[in-house]
């Protein structure tokens, strides 16, 4: 080893002990700065737990979260661009991102784009209020629009299909509430929009069966009528009387046919769609949070004690400059502005 690397080696060795020998000679200040920091942070923490949500100033926050399944699978550029024209989110969904000229759209990022949309976020903030309960004074709108923005999220997993929906509130019965009226907002858009064909069939026809029933209650409750007449004293055989039943009994009869019709149908379509996997599925609604999501007050410890112990340090080491400068005539001229 040449006496060059010998020397620089010793030079080392020096550096290491001088560092070493500053924090020796600082160690006080860099125990109690950490120390304080500490039991500060860890007071911040129990304050924090001790008030109640409304008024503690980092109060505990949980996230109840929704599950769907989207079928991309069955997405097709052209159908879905032509769904959204007609339902007259085209243009809209174009300035959100969402491609709707090509086949890069799917149903997720439909899904995606519909949670941000004003439609549903407007309609979530007069649901529950978000403007009063945020205190909200100024532009209330677009105010009560970016404070759910910050505790609503959506989000997609393209390995397993699954959108998960979540709303973050130090409230856990109100976050769920309010996750879960989003999810059944979703599902309506998806069903005005006639994304899924199969399930607004379904839907149209649950609700003809249901009419079709109703008239049948309805013209047999009147032929029931019409037989009482005849009971206490009306003349049955009169012209009036048997034409109005007559023709009440084929009003129910064609009704009777309808309402088979319909649920042939129907359950041709449940065959259907049992046979298939459908484009929107709810899989779990929100369930009301036991735990809380944040904030990890262990974490905030361990840094706050972290930041303050090089915090320390670094004071150390600065102090200890501090010293060495005056002790120096030569430094000190300097600062002095004397040559």
């Amino acid at each position: 080893m040449s006496e060059q690397e010998i020397k620089e080696k010793q030079d080392d060795e020096i550096s290491l002990i001088d560092l070493f020998a500053v924090l020796l000679r600082w160690k006080w200040l860099i125990t109690i700065i950490t120390g304080i920091a500490c039991i500060a942070v860890v007071i911040v923490c129990v304050i924090s737990l001790k008030l109640p949500p409304e008024d503690s100033f980092m109060p505990n926050k949980y996230t109840p979260k929704a599950q769907m399944l989207i079928n991309n699978k069955d997405s097709s550029g052209s159908s879905l661009s032509s769904m959204l024209s007609s339902s007259g989110l085209g243009s809209l969904a174009s300035l959100a991102g969402v491609n709707v000229s090509g086949g890069g759209v799917s149903y997720s990022s439909l899904a995606q784009y519909l949670v941000n949309s004003n439609t549903i976020q407007d309609s979530v903030v007069q649901k529950f209020n978000l403007i009063e309960r945020y205190k909200i004074k100024k532009f209330p709108v677009a105010s009560s629009r970016e404070a759910l923005k910050k505790n609503l999220s959506a989000s997609f997993d393209d390995k397993t299909g699954i959108f998960t929906v979540s709303f973050t509130d130090r409230d856990p019965v109100f976050a769920q509430s309010v996750v879960n009226y989003v999810v059944d907002l979703l599902e309506k858009r998806f069903m005005e929009i006639g994304v899924d064909q199969n399930k607004l069939a379904a839907a149209n026809l649950e609700e003809n069966i249901d009419t079709a029933y109703n008239n049948m209650l309805d013209l047999q409750q009147q032929i029931h009528d019409l037989e009482k007449k005849s009971m206490y004293g009306y003349d049955f055989a009169s012209g009036s009387l048997v034409m109005d039943s007559t023709m009440l009994e084929l009003e129910f009869k064609v009704q009777q046919q309808i309402y088979s019709g319909l649920k042939a149908q129907y359950e041709s379509l449940k065959v259907t769609m049992a046979s298939e996997q459908p484009i929107f599925q709810i899989l779990e609604y929100a369930e009301i949070p036991d735990q809380k999501s944040g904030p990890s007050r262990g974490k905030l410890c361990i840094i706050v004690a972290f930041a303050a112990f090089f915090l320390s340090v670094f004071l150390a080491f600065l102090l200890n400059a501090i010293q060495n400068i005056k002790k120096d005539p030569q430094a000190m001229a300097k600062l002095k502005g004397k040559e």
